[in-house]
């Protein structure tokens, strides 16, 4: 299995996916070889083996070099890919990299890679030395099958694949449409699509994923399956925090960038102060939006009863939750949305965008155009001054999200290796 992150190294919902889904997975009687860019040494290790691409040697021995580099040479473009950045973060990074120029001609026969295990400004080039990194490991490992998890790793999916001759399942949590819209990055879009034709399976996790997968990248609806990703239970979600001010608190988590819909936040954050000045709101996460958000709310007049977190995991999700009284995701485009399912499990009654796939497992939560700030701003509104709908969704949202587990997922998943390996085997 290729992932990028894994906790709590992590950027988003993907490293908590990933988590989430292998160790579902080995209570499934799974083994699984987890392959990242890079650990850090803190990971939880319990329920996979963990392997750093960084201390895979990559040598004439166990490497077909000119083999293969003819089919990943795109890959080493000077690229400055870097999907949530400020300004000034990207500035800085662009020296860096031009620092880093002069050791780019290293001789991969006799060291091992570094990798830097972050979006940074050699993304593409990471991405081809990890698949080359991938072909080796598809020859040292015994597996049955290989698992891909985003663009990311899709070309070691693909790379794995042509080595050993084992069926790949690629599993999109993403594509370039939920990131970017319709100004795609042509070349991820490529990327994606190679991955999706190479696959023998790819999973989903939506419908509303599914759809795109099929109608924006033109690929067979036969071997697209959807499985929806689950939630965790912590143990700890209930933690005790003293909330600090007496006014109720409406949260919005995660990436501040355009796919997450965070203008939306913020204009119905100030239609509600415009009826009801008792309320605060918090904006948890970074992003290349960031500013342009602080400054909106400047010019509303609103930065009283408005914060900015910063980017929040771990015990740090729960203590927000423990003192949210309504929790908003009004995603552009979201392929499922894991933060609701985590705001459910703490009691806090959610309000989602129909455009996420998260909305077609969840009865109990409110859902609205992304778009309708008018709406939006009417839900918070409700649920913040109607003790009848907050009681109810804080009740039934609680139980339905008890019913949404890894565990599920995991074994849909496996139904997916066991039909792929079977018809193979034929």
């Amino acid at each position: 299995m290729f992932g990028w992150e894994f906790p709590p190294h992590i950027t988003g919902g993907l490293g908590t996916a990933c988590y989430g889904l292998v160790k579902g997975l080995a209570k499934q009687n799974v083994d699984i070889v987890f392959v990242v860019p890079r650990l850090f040494g803190d990971e939880d290790n319990r329920s996979v083996f963990l392997c750093d691409a960084g201390e895979v040697e990559i040598n004439e021995r166990n490497f077909s070099y000119e083999e293969y580099w003819k089919h990943i040479l795109y890959y080493e473009i000077g690229s400055n890919l870097i999907p949530y950045v400020t300004e000034e973060d990207f500035m800085q990074l662009v020296e860096e990299s031009n620092l880093e120029k002069k050791n780019k001609k290293e001789n991969i026969f006799k060291a091992k890679y570094k990798f830097s295990g972050k979006y940074g400004p050699n993304l593409y080039a990471e991405v081809g030395r990890y698949a080359l990194v991938a072909s080796v490991m598809a020859k040292e490992h015994r597996h049955d099958v290989i698992h891909a998890h985003d663009w990311l790793t899709y070309p070691a999916g693909i790379a794995a694949k042509k080595t050993s001759g084992k069926p790949l399942v690629i599993h999109v949590h993403a594509t370039e449409f939920d990131r970017s819209g319709e100004n795609i990055n042509q070349f991820v879009y490529d990327v994606e699509k190679k991955g999706m034709e190479v696959a023998d399976r790819i999973i989903t996790v939506s419908n509303y994923t599914r759809n795109i997968v099929i109608e924006r990248y033109g690929i067979n609806p036969d071997k697209v399956i959807t499985v929806h990703n689950g939630v965790e239970s912590l143990g700890n979600e209930n933690i005790s925090q003293n909330k600090g001010f007496p006014e109720k608190l409406v949260s919005f988590l995660g990436r501040v960038t355009f796919q997450k819909g965070p203008d939306y936040f913020v204009e119905a954050a100030n239609m509600v102060l415009q009826k009801d000045n008792n309320v605060r709101f918090v904006m948890a996460g970074s992003g290349d939006m960031l500013y342009r958000m602080i400054r909106r709310v400047g010019q509303l007049g609103i930065s009283n009863r408005f914060q900015f977190a910063g980017f929040l995991k771990g015990d740090d999700v729960n203590r927000l939750f423990a003192i949210s009284d309504v929790y908003v995701m009004p995603s552009v485009s979201e392929p499922f949305g894991i933060s609701p399912l985590e705001a459910m499990r703490s009691s806090v009654p959610v309000i989602i965008s129909k455009q996420s796939g998260v909305a077609e497992v969840l009865k109990y939560a409110i859902k609205v155009d992304f778009w309708n700030v008018e709406a939006l701003s009417d839900a918070i509104y409700g649920l913040l001054n109607y003790q009848g709908l907050t009681k109810m969704f804080r009740k039934y949202g609680c139980e339905e999200v008890d019913n949404l587990k890894w565990d599920n997922a995991a074994q849909n998943v496996k139904k997916v290796y066991e039909s792929i390996v079977g018809i193979l085997n034929q």
